[in-house]
């Protein structure tokens, strides 16, 4: 029978107080995450994850935290090349009358350069005043030139040329080999064929985003998905603007995983099961795998009764990583922008650590003897 030495049992006894306590934790238990979830004014709801609610879940509205809003899909615009206004238009005039009005004695031709197209959509001509020409191409606009320059000279000749301006050109902003001003050759022009002019994305960027702003709005999608996707390949405007950024998507990872620390995504889609590998898996010691937490803030518009959203802005997901249907779900199940993810403390750790306590103790109990 093994006696304890009075001081040993005074300190076996208050070590065994300590297990009616809450030792000192890495982590949260689950008892102690979802505490008030049942209570009628909680502030958020508890979603277990499994195959079976997953496709439930997926239809939710997204969380609401990136800037983008959607993209825009292609569609094919006329070909060649359409003035616009801010244009710059060189016209020539070629005239073999000796006695013509439209060029000095001795001459063939009038060079008239750097006619720059109105926000009306006209340009100045002598004899003949003003000439509509926007939303025409530049054969077109030759042509309607030229008929009127036929009443003054009926033998005369008319040469077009256009530089585009603002509203013929889009901007590259940043991302690529070489950000700058790049004209739009014609109306077919595409996002991945100036990407391509502009030297191509940055190898350093992680994840690239691409970012259109258009008429005040941000777009946005990743570089894969364009990529991936032809359909997705949007056709460019004048006065775009594009840039390409690194994916800023983050998590968070806390609690008994491989790592608390703040996550960013490194691909378009990031499940729950790639974000456990991400942040170095679960403690062997201190997790518990039956208890894996994903916390996310949802905007106040998003909240549904009918089970179409989230029941309240806050939503807690549960993952049991002990099963089969567990794992899957949870290797089906996305992030989002912002979540976090909590591997939530055994409770057997406080046990163990009781344990190893006492042991210690009997250990200097018999040293003592």
């Amino acid at each position: 029978m093994i006696r304890l030495r009075p001081p040993v049992l005074a300190m076996v006894c208050a070590s065994l107080t300590l297990a009616g306590c809450d030792l000192p934790q890495g982590a949260g238990r689950e008892d102690q995450i979802l505490a008030g979830a049942n209570d009628p004014d909680a502030t958020f709801a508890v979603e277990p994850v499994t195959r079976a609610s997953l496709a439930t879940i997926s239809r939710w509205p997204l969380s609401g935290n990136g800037t983008a809003s959607g993209w825009i899909g292609h569609s094919r615009g006329p070909s060649g090349q359409i003035i616009q206004p801010g244009d710059h238009l060189n016209v020539t005039i070629w005239d073999n009358e000796e006695s013509s009005l439209l060029k000095p004695p001795g001459q063939k031709a009038v060079p008239l350069t750097g006619l720059i197209v109105s926000q009306s959509g006209t340009i100045f001509l002598p004899y003949i005043s003003e000439v509509y020409v926007s939303k025409m191409s530049p054969e077109e606009a030759r042509q309607v030139i030229q008929d009127k320059l036929v009443a003054i000279a009926p033998s005369v000749q008319v040469q077009l040329e256009q530089s585009s301006g603002k509203q013929n050109s889009i901007d590259i902003v940043s991302g690529v080999a070489s950000p700058g001003h790049y004209p739009l050759l014609d109306r077919n022009t595409t996002v991945l064929s100036v990407l391509s002019a502009a030297g191509g994305v940055s190898p350093s960027l992680e994840n690239p985003q691409v970012r259109l702003i258009r008429d005040g709005r941000l777009y946005g999608i990743s570089l894969d998905q364009l990529m991936n996707s032809p359909s997705q390949d949007t056709t460019l405007r004048g006065g775009d603007k594009l840039f390409v950024e690194p994916d800023d998507r983050h998590f968070v990872a806390l609690g008994a995983s491989g790592t608390e620390s703040r996550v960013r995504f490194p691909s378009e889609r990031v499940t729950a099961l790639e974000a456990m590998a991400l942040t170095g898996g679960m403690d062997a010691v201190r997790a518990n795998p039956a208890a894996i937490f994903i916390l996310r803030n949802y905007s106040a518009k998003a909240v549904r009764t009918d089970g179409s959203g989230p029941p309240k802005q806050g939503v807690v997901f549960t993952f049991d990583l002990t099963n089969a249907d567990g794992l899957f779900a949870a290797g089906q199940f996305l992030l989002q922008d912002g979540d976090a993810v909590v591997v939530s403390e055994s409770p057997v750790t406080a046990a163990r650590t009781i344990t190893a306590l006492l042991a210690g103790l009997l250990a200097v109990n018999a040293a003592v003897q």
